[in-house]
């Protein structure tokens, strides 16, 4: 398999080669070893060669997200990489969603949870170790987890693992998380225990594909203690994010937070150097921190336990201070889709967004790199007399004569007769209810779980278990952009309504 990476090439012609694969030697090219940064000798590759010339050291350019490139890690990620997944504070942004569970386990796309996207990429990128720490509402992230992928971790040998880790106190220390670097530190006695190079640590709440293998590649062939992933921005979107500026090797030598002005005109650089095109890098002058990096097992002790023992975050603090005493960070870019999912809008604008026509921004169809998450068994969705366009459908849905445009419709629905659905997500449910429950409720004057009939819901978010019921109405009307109606079971962030999880929305209601 091709590798990208560090190459020793020999001076003049007389190299002679016996190789099983039909493969022109020219053309090969080979990931640094172990030993971060050495060179590897063409000897450890599968072959024979007689040479008396002196090495020649072409160094590596890999510094960007290339699809033309395959990795070739040894050792591989498998063996020398530990995931590390922040579940990020209490949600607040995302409220209700996070009333009753933890970010990561808030659902996504009908079928899945925002942890499912970050666990899939390492598992697609051959990392099976994987630690998801979290201190708020995280029963039902470890349900979701332990059923997910508890079982056929890390191959015949069960040496890979997805596990929580919950904030606790401790006589060292009595506080809870105070921060993405604090979080790490809290659990550095048990993360060094690990055999392993380097530690991978991912946001939570981010929606995006990428290959793990090959940005681990980048840190080790650059010889860098931290690699930060880094998207390109234009000047509109990069006042939102923290900037990096970097010299002509990629390594980052400058942070801002949100510059605006001359302060952000000061942060623009050559994206070229990074693998953009120029005409993609005169529009997108600027890369910002994708909050996802690569650290040294080494470098990563040192800075929480010596260098900056009081620091809290990584993105403000921790990796500021790394440049700032010289230790070398490097960019990494990105190019693909990158979503962060922290807000209401951002959630609601990131789930229809894979309905968008021909090719969505994220796909969860690229059967290259699925996204994995925890098996249902459920049947089929049923839809009788339904007018379904420009929609997305979970598993186990029941939805009968209605209308369902431009919505994405979660497990186990159920939806009634004459209901209007647009522009919505629906979450599902996380049961089914018998014909006796329905019976049980219709007799106490209660609504079942699902959508009732002829109700009309537009621009709204439907947490699970809610029960919807005949000719309510939320359509908000009257453009109500923020609310707090908790008591009647619903909040509006940014014009988008959102039913509370187990919430009872009474027949006739409008909202």
């Amino acid at each position: 398999m091709a590798c990208m990476g560090a190459l020793t090439l020999f001076n003049g012609p007389s190299v002679s080669w016996s190789h099983r694969t039909s493969i022109a030697p020219p053309n090969l090219s080979f990931s640094a070893s172990a030993l971060s940064g050495d060179k590897v000798d063409l000897r450890t590759v599968t072959g024979s060669y007689q040479t008396g010339r002196t090495p020649l050291t072409i160094s590596p350019k890999a510094v960007s997200d290339s699809r033309n490139s395959q990795t070739c890690l040894e050792p591989d990620t498998s063996r020398s990489v530990l995931g590390i997944i922040l579940g990020g504070g209490a949600g607040t942004r995302l409220y209700p969603l996070t009333k009753k569970r933890a970010k990561p386990a808030v659902p996504l796309g009908g079928n899945y949870r925002l942890i499912d996207i970050p666990v899939s990429n390492c598992l697609n990128s051959n990392i099976s170790k994987i630690y998801v720490l979290t201190q708020f509402n995280s029963a039902s992230l470890n349900r979701h987890l332990s059923r997910a992928y508890a079982s056929n971790m890390g191959g015949y040998k069960k040496e890979g693992f997805v596990e929580v880790l919950a904030a606790q106190q401790s006589p060292e220390n009595p506080n809870w998380f105070q921060g993405t670097a604090d979080a790490v530190r809290q659990y550095l006695w048990l993360f060094e225990e690990h055999n392993i190079l380097e530690f991978l640590v991912l946001a939570g709440d981010h929606l995006y594909r990428m290959d793990y293998e090959r940005f681990i590649q980048a840190h080790r062939e650059t010889s860098a203690d931290i690699t930060v992933a880094a998207l390109p921005m234009d000047e509109k979107r990069a006042t939102a994010f923290g900037l990096m500026k970097i010299d002509e090797e990629g390594r980052i030598i400058e942070f801002a937070e949100k510059p605006k002005g001359d302060q952000l005109k000061a942060m623009q650089v050559d994206t070229t150097i990074l693998g953009l095109e120029d005409k993609r890098a005169k529009e997108m002058p600027f890369i910002a921190s994708m909050g996802i990096y690569v650290v040294s097992k080494d470098a990563m002790l040192d800075l929480l336990s010596n260098k900056f023992p009081d620091a809290n975050d990584f993105g403000s603090e921790v990796i500021p201070g790394a440049t700032s005493i010289g230790m070398r960070v490097q960019a990494y870019l990105y190019e693909g889709y990158w979503e962060d999912i922290g807000t209401i809008e951002a959630f609601y604008n990131a789930n229809l967004g894979i309905t968008k026509k021909p090719v969505p921004g994220f796909s969860f169809y690229d059967r290259s790199s699925p996204i994995y998450t925890q098996p249902r068994y459920l049947p089929p969705s049923k839809m009788l007399d339904a007018d379904v366009t420009d929609s997305v459908i979970g598993e186990g849905c029941v939805i009968k004569n209605c209308r369902i445009h431009h919505s994405v419709v979660g497990l186990r629905s159920c939806i009634s007769e004459g209901a209007i659905i647009e522009d919505t997500l629906l979450m599902g449910a996380d049961y089914y209810e018998t014909e006796a429950d329905r019976e049980f409720l219709a007799k106490k004057g209660s609504v079942p779980i699902g959508i009732g009939k002829n109700s009309h819901i537009k621009r709204a978010i439907i947490d699970k278990n809610a029960r919807i019921g005949d000719d309510v109405k939320i359509i908000n009307s009257e453009n109500v952009q923020e609310a707090a109606r908790e008591t009647d079971g619903y909040f509006i962030k940014s014009g988008i309504v959102t039913i509370v999880k187990d919430a009872l929305i009474p027949s006739g209601t409008v909202i």
